[in-house]
Parts: structure tokens; sequence; C-alpha cells
């Protein structure tokens, strides 16, 4: 678990010397007029040249409350967001090579974590929420959950040996029935992290009003609202700084687990049409984005296997997207601040298991932040679930990137679903025996 500093503060000298600027002070507008235009290409060229202009997200945030919209996007090329917290709907597909004589795996196992198999002959893909077969889970509650798929994921990125095992039925064609071996994550041929729901636009601010304490994904719950936990990097935050979607799509480079990444396609559960605020935010939890990129390229530190007590395992995964100022609504969407986005509260103990949906209140990211906020009347803690200060260190990596010339903005190939596409989350239609 992560607790930011809300009492951060950043200094930006905007009218000074900006990092990659050596032609001096930022070229403010004096004068308003028609809404600015420019291209992902006309940028690239920017980065080519090395004249390009870069402000992370939390700068764009402060420059736009300074400079007002027209000036800062006539001014500024790419707002870089970034966030740092659990996806437990990650993993990673690898290719272990052929043993001799050949196999064709039924069942593998990396450090007694099973990986699926229902693929070609060598393929498998650990999910970052397996646990071992022998883990006890929460027969003795509640339980510790210390190792699962994402620790199998980070001590590959880290270089570790991992124990490899494999079992088969046998074929003509690949006779061996089991292998048993260790492996490093350079003796693959191919590893690369798969994720099919990352980069939650938005979630929910957890609370408990049971008498008892609860132990769930958002953390362990205090009994009658004694904490709120949430779970988002807010004015950071990639998908709140874009949206309605306008420049993050299929295809997009970014940064992921400290490498190159793309999204790949809509995530799971993307729900675009949940209701927004006046300035397009979502107020509940709405788009989501399945992403892709070489693990061999990742850094540890950046995936990083977590344990939630009464709970199970996941993956904390950085990742950060650059939002090409396009035009200036583009930057009035990357410059909002945590009192411009918001969010639900909700019951853990009872509605959210119980799929009733309901509020217990809306509150924004910078009373979250503030350490704070009033649950219907009663003063309550909260605690983020996902690393601010990290956040910060995402945005700021893929910034200077971009200003080295060693990171190029990519063309989206189709756009995600968006408001107005009729995509909606639906529920699982139950046909069964009622429990």
């Amino acid at each position: 678990m992560f607790l930011q500093n809300p009492s951060a503060t950043i200094i930006i000298h905007m009218l000074t010397i900006w990092k990659g600027r050596p032609q001096g002070p930022c070229d403010i507008p004096e004068k308003e007029g028609e809404d600015m235009k420019r291209s992902i290409s006309e940028i690239n060229e920017k980065i080519r040249k090395g004249k390009v202009v870069v402000l992370t997200a939390e700068e764009a945030v402060q420059l736009v409350k300074e400079k007002g919209v027209k000036k800062a996007a006539a001014a500024v090329d790419v707002v870089t967001t970034g966030t740092f917290g659990p996806m437990c709907s990650s993993g990673a597909f690898l290719n272990v090579g052929h043993a001799k004589p050949k196999i064709k795996y039924k069942k593998a196992w990396l450090n007694d974590i099973e990986a699926y198999c229902g693929m070609a002959a060598v393929d498998v893909y650990i999910g970052a929420t397996e646990l071992p077969e022998r883990d006890p889970e929460n027969e003795v509650y509640p339980g510790s959950f210390a190792y699962g798929g994402g620790h199998v994921i980070h001590d590959l990125v880290a270089g570790r040996e991992v124990k490899f095992r494999g079992i088969a039925y046998g074929t003509d064609c690949y006779p061996r029935k089991e292998v048993e071996t260790a492996v490093r994550l350079k003796d693959l041929n191919e590893a690369y992290l798969f994720n099919p729901r990352n980069c939650y636009q938005n979630y929910n601010c957890a609370v408990n009003v049971s008498d008892k304490i609860i132990y769930t994904y958002m953390g362990v719950l205090k009994p009658n609202v004694g904490n709120a936990n949430y779970c988002s990097a807010a004015q950071l935050s990639p998908l709140l700084k874009d949206p309605l979607y306008r420049t993050i799509g299929i295809g997009t480079r970014i940064f992921l687990g400290g490498g190159v990444g793309y999204i790949s396609w809509q995530g799971t559960q993307h729900n675009p049409e949940v209701k927004r605020t006046k300035k397009g935010a979502p107020i509940a939890p709405a788009g989501t984005i399945a992403v892709t990129g070489d693990l061999k390229q990742m850094k540890p530190e950046w995936l990083v296997g977590a344990s939630y007590m009464g709970y199970g395992s996941s993956l904390i995964v950085g990742l950060g997207i650059p939002i090409p100022i396009l035009d200036d609504e583009v930057m009035r969407h990357a410059s909002l601040g945590d009192e411009d986005l918001v969010t639900q509260i909700v019951d853990y103990s009872h509605d959210y298991p119980e799929s009733v949906a309901r509020s217990l209140g809306q509150v924004t990211y910078a009373e979250l932040r503030s350490g704070s906020i009033k649950v219907e009347g009663k003063e309550v803690p909260t605690v983020s679930m996902s690393s601010y200060s990290r956040a910060r260190q995402v945005a700021g990596s893929l910034k200077d990137w971009i200003e080295a010339g060693d990171f190029f903005l990519s063309e989206p190939v189709d756009p995600l679903p968006g408001v107005g596409s009729g995509l909606k989350f639906k529920p699982l239609p139950m046909k069964g025996k009622k429990r």
C-alpha cells in the first residue's frame, strides 16, 4: 500500500529556461486568437529537432491556472501522464522453447504458480492473480497471499531464476510427458506483458459500513466507516487527462513497466457511457485499456508483485501515456485538476459484493488527497492504494524520453469506443439456481 503526501507541491518556472529547450523562455503568445491546431506528425518533427515542449500533467494544471487554456495550448506540445497502482487484470505470455524430445504442455508452473497452457505447444500465459496450488488462501482468515503470479513476473523482470515445471499426455510429434528445469527471462524466446484491463478511468472510494473489519482488493477496510480507500493518480491519471479519448486509442505508444508498450484494444469492462461532469470527466469507473509490451525491456521497479491480506495477489504496474495537445479542448481536458475530478463513495461490506448501485456521496480527489473526507457527517481518514509520487515519476520519465528524442508519439489506428458508442458494462446472466 502506498501513502501519498498531500502537502507535496511543485514549483514550476514556466517563464525561465525549459529543459530541452535551448532557445530559452516558453513562448506564450500575448494575444488570444482562434483555436490552436497541431498534428501528431508536427509534434514528432519537433521531437526530432529537439524543439518539443513537454509538461507533465501536474505542470499543465498549474500553467493553465496561471496563463489560461489558450496560451497554454499554444505553448505546449505534449502533456505526459502517469499512474502506479495495482492492476489485477495483468499477465504475461511466455514462449519457453522446446525441450528435447519435444513436449506439448497440458499444465505448467513457474515457481509453483500455474500458467495457462491452452495454446500452442510451448506457449504459456501467467496471470498476476494466480496462486500456488498449495496456498492456504483464506482457510486461515485472513490469508496472507504472500506469493502469486505478479511476483513471478517481477522475479523474471528482475533477472532471477524461476523454477519451471510442465506435464503433458504425450503425442507422436510431442512424445515427452514431463519437464523440470529453471529459466531466466533472457532464456525465453518471447516474453511480453499482455494486460487485458489496466489504467481504470476513475475508480470507487471504498468504505465499510458494517461493524466488522473486511479485507478487499481496495485494502483493509475498518468497521463503521473507519477509513476510506481510493485508487487513482487523479490529475496525473492517463485516461482522466483525455476523458473523451480524443488522442488515446488503439496503437497509442505508452510507458509500460519501465519500457515501451502499446494500447492493443479497449480494456475489459470498458464502460464509457457513465455519467460525466460538465467538463467531460466521468464521475465513476469508466474507460479501461488493454496494453502490451516487451517484458525484456521492462524494469522490476515498475512491475511489482503485491499481496493483499484476505484477498489475493496482484501486480502493481507503472503506466504513462503522452497526450498530444492537438487543440484547446485537449489542453482543457489535460489540465483538469484534483478539484475538477470526482468519484463515488461505495460501501464494500454489502453494496459492492451484492451489486447494489448506491453511492454514499460524491467526493473530489482534492478532498481525498487532503487526508480526510466527510462520510455522512463523519470525518474519515483517507488512504491511497496507488502511489502518487511514483505516478509523478512515470510522467517525469516519459517527459524526459520525449525531450531526449527517445520516444515518439504514435497515431492511433482506431479510437476507443467513447460517449455515444452505446457500449455499456453488462452483468452476467444468471440462468441457474439461485444461491
